[in-house]
């Protein structure tokens, strides 16, 4: 199928920019409009006459109100109404820019998969994230320029918005068109929906189109939840031709193509069992200028995984990997599947250490998949019967311990256990005791430069220097307290008790009982009720222990409480969980590591603040100069430790070996 004579070039990594011939034609037109025929009018797109400006009025009403039917189609995950809309505008003569195609194709996309979730204006397409709905604006579904020349009408409110959670319960495996639908509904029947009658009546009061009538009784609906429609198969399959004839009319109208249109056809290859087509779609972002996203990649890795090819499946990592798109657990989950199944141990013990990087804690599927691994005959042949051990051991410290990279070591069979870990930091399956992994003082120095570094940059009048100046002067600290996060908790007005109760609480864990830092944004010292008697009398307090910094108006006061706490090497404490775009400035290396060794959560209870303090050993994967494994699973609660479950993965002739079984904990399954 071919995309037409289109180029694009790069002016927002998110924008599919219009084709040259329409530029120019655009610009011919620009010209015309500051030009008067004989009798005064203004030319409008070369059409002179007031009939003409009202033909374009009226196009622009139609396409705009084909805009809004179609994103009422995607909130509720109407297939069958968007197509019809389609048929409708083709027998109208209404042209279709590309924010009304890609609605169209995305719907098309979800219906060839098999599931759609319903969602303001369409959605994004992650595919390898259980059918994650990502967050899209109107600039990623396409150029609304055409319909609003002179930029007057507001689409602000109808451009997606809404993030759909994907479920823990769902599977990488579901994705393939091929599964079988009887073995996998189970895995979709968390809940019932209830649907939309134009959903159950085959949308009836839309008009239909000739080649439509015969469709309602197949547009039927196996299964569903609160999320999500799964679709028959003779549904999936009208949908996947009838979207690609959708984009092979895209292509002939010479719309230009972005990220989501090109991300949707590769999902409708998926749906076909091409990943080579699917892997084709994000090879030619690059040669349009369009930078791919992580959600590309899902639809060609969905494909190689399923089918077992694991070459190719590599091939789709090392593609995002020179294009600096990571792969999240979702996708290594995916690629360590495949691995397990086609018995490559290099690639298993590389993937293992990707996770230990990136993941840190696993899934508990992920989990089932590494356990698979180490129960397999491969994984018992593989290994060194002899190394290096002073190789080995100074090969971990200079890595800053847990791990060394060095390859498989021991041979025979391994003994895949469930444990916890205790508070001496020793597992209680195997005895061997975990590492503690943190920042060493080079790398420690080079993170508070590099958050001071941002925070000067976006700080007003010198406000972060003169913090910086604060902290020489009055440091150093034991423990600083994010006291916004502390004094909001669970409510919505700022209470200074709650504040207070946490510093003397913090207070009691050191010998010294020095005063943590309070950071806190000025206006809430004079916010709501700051006023009155006791709040007042807690801020002197504060104030005259030297442990209150009142940050400026205009600033960011996390910057403020971050970089204190990396500086002292202390405790932070604080439930934020810094996700935000702040953070994500400062990458996803040091960061996390950090966080772990350093951050304290916290709760109320009727007997006051509970802390959740840093845990006893670094939680993430762990290789040891044994050649043993411990494999951090996982929790809603990931600060309530001493009950996290690990997987304990040693050599069955080990001595460190204690014990040849474990009962598996209700909820994850490991096969022996």
């Amino acid at each position: 199928m071919s995309s037409g004579n289109s180029s694009f070039r790069s002016k927002d990594e998110k924008i599919g920019i219009k084709s040259s011939k329409t530029v120019n034609r655009e610009v011919d037109n620009q010209k015309m409009e500051q030009r008067t025929n004989d009798s005064g009018q203004y030319k409008v797109r070369g059409i002179t006459d007031e009939k003409g400006s009202k033909k374009s009025k009226k196009d622009r009403s139609e396409q705009f109100q084909l805009r809004v039917e179609l994103d009422m189609c995607s909130k509720r995950g109407d297939v069958m109404g968007a197509i019809q809309l389609y048929d409708k505008a083709q027998r109208e003569g209404i042209k279709l820019g590309q924010y009304h195609y890609n609605v169209l194709l995305y719907l098309c996309s979800s219906a060839a998969v098999g599931v759609v979730k319903p969602a303001k204006s369409g959605s994004g397409m992650r595919t390898l994230d259980t059918f994650e709905v990502s967050t899209m604006n109107s600039t990623e579904l396409g150029d609304s320029r055409d319909m609003d020349n002179n930029g007057q009408l507001d689409y602000g409110s109808s451009p997606m918005i809404d993030k759909l959670e994907s479920n823990s319960s769902y599977r990488f495996d579901d994705l393939d068109s091929t599964f079988n639908e009887k073995e996998n509904l189970g895995q979709f029947s968390n809940g019932h929906m209830k649907l939309n009658s134009q959903l159950l009546d085959g949308r009836s009061n839309l008009e239909r189109g000739p080649d439509d009538q015969s469709r309602k009784k197949d547009w039927s609906i196996d299964n569903q939840d609160a999320d999500e429609i799964r679709l028959s198969e003779d549904a999936k399959k009208y949908a996947f031709q009838r979207g690609f004839e959708i984009y092979e009319k895209m292509c002939l109208d010479e719309v230009p193509m972005n990220e989501a249109s090109l991300t949707a056809v590769g999902r409708m290859a998926m749906s076909m069992g091409d990943g080579d087509m699917a892997f084709d779609m994000v090879k030619r972002m690059k040669s349009l200028g369009i930078n791919p996203r992580l959600r590309s990649y899902g639809p060609a890795l969905s494909v190689f995984c399923n089918n077992g090819d694991v070459d190719k499946a590599c091939s789709v990592e090392e593609h995002m990997l020179e294009h600096g798109v990571y792969p999240e657990e979702p996708e290594l989950e995916a690629l360590l599947r495949v691995s397990v199944e086609a018995g490559k141990g290099d690639r298993v013990y590389y993937l293992l250490h990707k996770l230990r990087t990136s993941v840190r804690k696993v899934s508990p599927s992920t989990a089932d998949v590494i356990a698979k691994w180490f129960n397999s005959k491969e994984a018992a042949r593989l290994g060194k019967k002899k190394w290096n051990e002073s190789l080995i051991k100074d090969t971990m410290e200079n890595k800053g311990g847990g791990w060394h990279g060095l390859g498989w070591l021991g041979k025979g069979k391994w003994i895949v256990s469930h444990t916890t870990v205790g508070g001496d930091a020793l597992c209680k399956c195997c005895g061997e005791k975990l590492a503690i992994i943190d920042l060493d003082p080079i790398e420690t120095e080079k993170f508070a430069e590099s958050v001071a570094s941002i925070a000067i940059k976006r700080e007003r009048n010198s406000s972060f220097q003169k913090f910086q100046k604060w902290l020489d002067y009055y440091g150093p600290f034991e423990a600083v307290v994010d006291a916004a996060n502390v004094g909001l908790y669970s409510q919505r007005n700022f209470k200074p008790a709650r504040v207070n109760a946490v510093v003397n609480g913090i207070r009691q864990k050191f010998p010294s009982k020095k005063w943590p830092l309070i950071v806190l944004h000025n206006r809430r010292i004079t916010g709501h009720k700051m006023d009155q008697p006791v709040n007042r009398a807690l801020i002197e307090r504060w104030k005259n222990a030297d442990a209150l910094y009142a940050t400026p108006t205009g600033s960011n006061d996390d910057w403020y409480w971050l970089y204190a706490a990396i500086k002292f090497k202390c405790l932070l404490v604080t439930n934020d969980e810094m996700r935000d775009h702040t953070f994500q400035l400062l990458g996803n290396d040091f960061f996390p590591r950090w966080k772990e060794r350093h951050q304290v959560r916290f709760s109320f209870s009727d007997a006051g603040p509970e802390f959740y303090m840093p845990p006893p050993c670094s939680v993430v994967i762990q290789e040891s100069e044994k050649g043993n494994w411990h494999i951090p699973i996982a929790s809603k609660q990931d600060y309530d430790d001493e009950e996290r479950r690990w997987l304990c993965v040693t050599r069955a002739n080990s001595h460190m070996n204690r014990q040849n079984s474990y009962s598996s904990p209700k909820g994850i399954t490991v096969s022996y």
